[in-house]
């Protein structure tokens, strides 16, 4: 991430509605804004089964650990006798300061507080005539545990992982570093998702100028959800039209910590299960959480093997290139007759395709192909076709049978249309046809008995004269003239 550089400037979102519920905080509002929720309830609790002092408990089903609810909230309210003998304008005070087992109490006036808090796991008390309402935090702890990192394994360090739980993630850097110098600062991106984004740093170490500029382009952020990495790398970034990597993450705790020790900011959300180091440099991507575990030197040698190997990937095929187009001169014979034998292969490979496409027509298509090959090679007529054993019962017959036609027409009188319309012209003129045939001695090609070993085409057969018009040698032959333009097309130079 490109933190440290200018800031850019964007235009401004579509004015955000804040706060987005503006009612009064009843009960009545707030059963307003969860209409149509299944998984929104409300219980009325008599305080020590006193019927004129009543207490409304609003809660979320799923969201509420249900056990702490019922021991900690609910059964105090029903059950504390003091609850029922204390003055109305003093039980608000006894539930906020101590009378529930609950480690927060907070006290709230807005509609959209309640709300919030609601979605986040705690219960609401609700109090006849009262404009406030007091919310108390029992969220469920439903996580995944935490496990080995998959990506980064450890061979000697940490075998722990970051989860999606924000809190989870937050203790376990809490266990690495103890200072109090350790700030985490909470920031709620996501209109709708309401997403927990902390950022974590180490006060004296890190910039104050970059934790600043990393909280406020935080702020500005104003989408609707916050799903997935790119929701926010996307807004934090200095340069979108990059397609190398800006903001370096991690899924180790003990690497996440070592980036804070260095004065890097770190930055995770919830549902996420790693933290990005903030910002970000070129060398973070050549180094693994593994180097510190090993002894300076293996470290270096290690990095320094990382960086060699990116040169050589990045500068190889440019310097191939220019080698083998430029400056052959420069090739050894054996890496030389090396690329002329790949070529070479590269163009048999190309030759191989066009015969198998060749053999692959489509049957109308190879017999026409076929007939137009035997009408240019015939050259008296009378000549046998050898096929191979699946073209001769597949097509043979009809390549024959078109043949000499087309022979036969080509020597034969033409006979007027109104004639040949009718069923006795027809026949007159298949007459007239096998008569010209016997006459001039063409359009009498058979199909022969035998077979030969052919991929498709044939072989034409006259006596003792063959001419071999199979797929093979017509390939072969073409590319002995069109080898020198295929490389070409191929190689370009």
């Amino acid at each position: 991430m490109g933190i440290l550089e200018p800031e850019r400037t964007d235009t401004e979102p579509h004015p955000r509605k804040e706060p987005r519920f503006d009612g009064p905080l009843t009960l009545e509002s707030l059963g307003r804004v969860f209409e149509g929720c299944v998984d929104y309830m409300e219980r009325q609790v008599y305080l020590h089964g006193d019927r004129e002092r009543t207490v409304t408990v609003c809660y979320l089903l799923g969201m509420t650990r249900n056990e702490r609810l019922s021991d900690y909230i609910l059964r105090p309210l029903a059950q504390d006798p003091a609850l029922s003998r204390a003055p109305e304008e003093e039980l608000f005070s006894l539930l906020q300061y101590g009378a529930l087992y609950n480690l927060a109490a907070n006290r709230r006036t807005a509609l959209e507080d309640v709300v919030n808090d609601l979605i986040l796991g705690s219960c609401a008390l609700f109090f006849p005539g009262r404009a406030d309402a007091l919310t108390l935090p029992v969220p469920t702890e439903e996580k995944r545990s935490v496990g080995e990192p998959e990506n980064e394994p450890a061979l000697k360090g940490v075998r722990e992982s970051f989860v999606e739980s924000i809190r989870t993630n937050t203790a376990m850097v809490r266990r690495h570093l103890k200072p109090p110098e350790l700030k985490i600062r909470e920031h709620i991106v996501g209109r709708r998702s309401r997403t927990q984004v902390d950022v974590l740093y180490l006060e004296g170490i890190a910039d104050p100028e970059t934790v600043e500029r990393l909280r406020r382009r935080l702020d500005k952020i104003d989408i609707d959800g916050v799903e997935a990495a790119g929701n926010l790398e996307e807004y934090l970034v200095d340069h979108l039209n990059t397609p190398f990597p800006t903001m370096p993450y991690t899924q180790r705790p003990d690497r996440f910590c070592q980036g804070l020790l260095e004065g890097r900011v770190g930055l995770m959300a919830d549902g996420l299960p790693f933290a990005w180091m903030l910002p970000g440099t070129i060398d973070q991507f050549f180094k693994t959480g593994q180097d510190r575990a090993f002894h300076w030197m293996t470290a270096s040698v290690l990095n320094l093997v990382r960086w060699f190997c990116a040169l050589v990937t990045v500068l190889l095929p440019g310097l191939y290139i220019a080698v083998v187009t430029f400056h052959p001169e420069a090739i050894p014979v054996k890496l030389a007759l090396s690329i002329v034998a790949a070529k070479q292969e590269v163009l048999s490979e190309a030759f191989e395709q066009a015969l198998e496409k060749l053999c692959a027509l489509p049957e109308e298509e190879y017999i026409q192909l076929l007939t137009g090959m035997v009408l240019q090679a015939v050259s008296t007529g009378r000549e046998q076709l050898v096929f191979s054993p699946r073209d001769r019962s597949r097509i043979g017959k009809q390549v024959v049978v078109a043949a000499n036609e087309a022979l036969v027409k080509a020597v034969a009188p033409e006979l007027p249309d109104s004639l040949t319309d009718s069923r006795v012209g027809a026949l007159l003129g298949k007459v007239v046809n096998s008569a010209a045939a016997q006459i001039t001695g063409t359009g009498l090609l058979s199909l022969a008995e035998e077979t030969r070993p052919i991929r498709g085409g044939f072989i034409l057969v006259d006596g003792p004269v063959e001419v071999n018009c199979s797929f093979e040698t017509l390939v072969r032959l073409q590319r002995e003239k069109l080898e020198n333009q295929a490389a070409e097309l191929l190689f370009e130079n």
